[in-house]
């Protein structure tokens, strides 16, 4: 698919840094800071959710993403996205996910597997939901103007997400897995675009149905991208094996326009 859009940044105009913040309570504000001096130095007794960010360096307000990575973890691959998103015109969030038990990165498989077994999903969405909150407090995002991005385990995040916060504006899921019971469907307010892999073994086809049938029953507006010959990741240039560049491509450019058009007037 030949891409129809440019981004309105490139690479060079994208500011990166990293940002730890407490999961579950109100996040500390810049007026906090001003009247507590210890708050910096001060041992915190919650989780805390650790990030990187990426946004436009252009003085403005913008709307957020959060970005949410698969088994494999926060990768060099994930980064990239992240800023190539942020190009887009967007604040980027991208939480560590496995956090939690030692924030490990790995390119091994069955690793990948385990690790997505341990992880607590109703504590990553925990974490998630304050990545929100977080992008609150800063002063170059525009309040409560959020949208999720996940790929495989953090696809199927993204969309339980959905069904979480009533202010999310808009949801994109690579491959991920159809959260349970199908009648969260019901809490869903954002749109949703599900890019569905048609040779996964993973996500299947019966999650894509299951996620078309619930979006039906229940009124809810959900685009269903199918690419029949694709395998799981085929997004993920780590993964030679699974790699599918002109998919990626076509992919991205939907997710690009479906971003515009959810975000537009915001």
């Amino acid at each position: 698919m030949t891409t129809t859009h440019s981004a309105p940044f490139t690479l060079d105009q994208i500011g990166t840094g990293i940002a730890r913040f407490p999961s579950g309570v109100p996040i500390p504000t810049h007026s906090d800071a001003m009247v507590d001096p210890y708050i910096k130095t001060r041992m915190p007794k919650e989780v805390q959710v650790e990030t990187i960010l990426f946004w436009p360096q252009d003085k403005a307000l913008y709307p957020s993403l959060v970005l949410l990575h698969d088994r494999w973890g926060l990768t060099g691959q994930i980064k990239d996205l992240g800023a190539r998103l942020a190009c887009e015109g967007y604040v980027v969030i991208i939480p560590n996910l496995y956090g939690r038990i030692g924030g490990m990165v790995t390119a091994n498989d069955e690793v990948g597997e385990a690790l997505m077994a341990k992880m607590d999903e109703t504590l990553a969405l925990r974490d998630i939901n304050s990545c929100c909150e977080y992008l609150n407090t800063k002063d170059f995002t525009k309040r409560n103007i959020h949208g999720v991005v996940g790929y495989g385990l953090g696809a199927s995040l993204a969309l339980r997400f959905a069904a979480q916060r009533k202010r999310l504006r808009t949801t994109v899921a690579y491959y991920g897995k159809m959260f349970q019971p199908r009648e969260l469907m019901k809490e869903v307010i954002s749109p949703i675009l599900y890019h569905q892999a048609g040779q996964d073994t993973w996500a299947t086809a019966d999650d894509a149905e299951q996620l078309r049938a619930a979006a039906a029953e229940y009124g809810k507006k959900v685009e269903i991208a199918t690419y029949p010959d694709a395998p799981h990741a085929f997004c993920n240039e780590m993964k030679t094996n699974s790699y599918r560049a002109d998919i990626t491509a076509t992919a991205w450019e939907r997710s690009a326009v479906f971003l515009k058009s959810c975000f537009q007037g915001t």
